[in-house]
């Protein structure tokens, strides 16, 4: 297991956090997702061997919002 954190671009109410976690939260290899509108991130704890920021990223976008590397 291992903890990342991304910025996230776009969010600007609690619908937008709720999304932004349903999306990652659906990618393969995330164990946990936390999104904070305030800090405008998300933490998460992947495994490793599964997880792609790619699919990560495209779930982002395709929610409506940005993973800022």
């Amino acid at each position: 297991m291992k903890k990342l954190t991304y910025k996230i671009a776009g969010m600007s109410c609690n619908h937008c956090t709720a999304a932004v976690n349903k999306a990652l939260a659906n990618c393969p290899g995330v164990l946990s997702v936390q999104v904070s509108l305030e800090e405008e991130r998300a933490d998460l704890e992947i495994d490793e061997t599964a997880f792609n920021i790619e699919e990560a990223k495209s779930a982002v976008n395709d929610a409506g919002y940005q993973i800022v590397l």
